[in-house]
């Protein structure tokens, strides 16, 4: 007969401390985040391979505490914001959001473009916030979405600038690195020190055909949190060439991280850079 694997030190702590009320909870909330439209307690049940009576007690109790809310019309349950309310009320980048908006609202109206805050988030891009172009033709970056950290511009200013420990462990959980043939994972690796030594990246219809991005970090790598500010376009005939706004985009970067705190551990190398 196969030998059956033994359970590892993880999983065994793992079952000791396993709360199943806690995880059915937990599951329902997860899946609900994934999906757009409300679902039913049946399509719920079927999606987390339960019956519909397992998580009936779960999903009115959810509801009761305000987590859910119930269509009365067809019975599909959707998120509220009470979550989004708990994340806002401890999130540790309020004091960054604060002092960032009213400046990328500025830089958007003085150079015309759009342009997003991201933050790295349990090994995704996660956008923090965006102020949207004057123009009437604009690029839109969802505020809390997430995004790869391999395949964006954001995401490779925000690599560059991690130490090297720290960048290897994320990169090596990362399908979309991992798949890389050798010489892919290295021409990558470089890439990032010219980004980390020039201050910037920039990517032209790396996403879709005319999508133009150009991004630069906020803070150092030795700030707690660390940012990355890009602006994010669409190309005309008549342009526009993005790095005529980098010295604007990256005064802009600067201020952020001065008025929120972010270069307090700077060398005095890096505030004289």
């Amino acid at each position: 007969m196969p030998k059956t694997a033994s359970p590892t030190p993880d999983d065994n702590k793992k079952n000791k401390y396993s709360v199943p009320a806690v995880e059915k909870a937990l599951d329902v909330l997860e899946h609900l985040s994934d999906r757009a439209v409300p679902l039913t307690q049946s399509q719920i049940a079927r999606a987390l391979g339960r019956q519909p009576g397992e998580i009936f007690r779960m999903l009115t109790c959810l509801e009761s505490r305000g987590y859910l809310r119930r269509d009365p019309v067809n019975g599909g349950y959707s998120l509220t914001l009470k979550l989004f309310e708990l994340s806002r009320a401890h999130s540790p980048h309020d004091k960054l959001l604060q002092t960032a908006q009213p400046l990328m609202r500025e830089l958007a109206d003085t150079i015309g473009e759009s342009c997003h805050l991201c933050v790295l988030h349990r090994g995704q891009v996660m956008v923090l916030a965006q102020e949207q172009s004057p123009q009437p033709f604009r690029l839109s970056v969802e505020a809390g979405s997430l995004h790869s950290p391999v395949l964006t511009t954001s995401g490779r200013v925000l690599l560059a600038h991690l130490p090297a420990a720290e960048r290897d462990t994320l990169l090596n959980q990362r399908a979309d690195f991992v798949s890389m043939p050798s010489a892919g994972r290295r021409q990558f690796l470089a890439q990032l020190e010219v980004i980390r030594d020039r201050g910037y990246e920039y990517a032209d219809g790396e996403k879709f055909v005319g999508g133009l991005d150009l991004g630069v970090p906020v803070g150092t790598p030795h700030s707690q949190t660390q940012a990355a500010l890009t602006v994010a376009t669409l190309k005309r005939r008549d342009g526009p060439d993005l790095l005529e706004a980098l010295p604007r985009l990256t005064r802009c970067a600067q201020d952020i991280a001065h008025q929120a705190g972010l270069l307090m551990h700077a060398t005095a190398g890096e505030l004289s850079a």
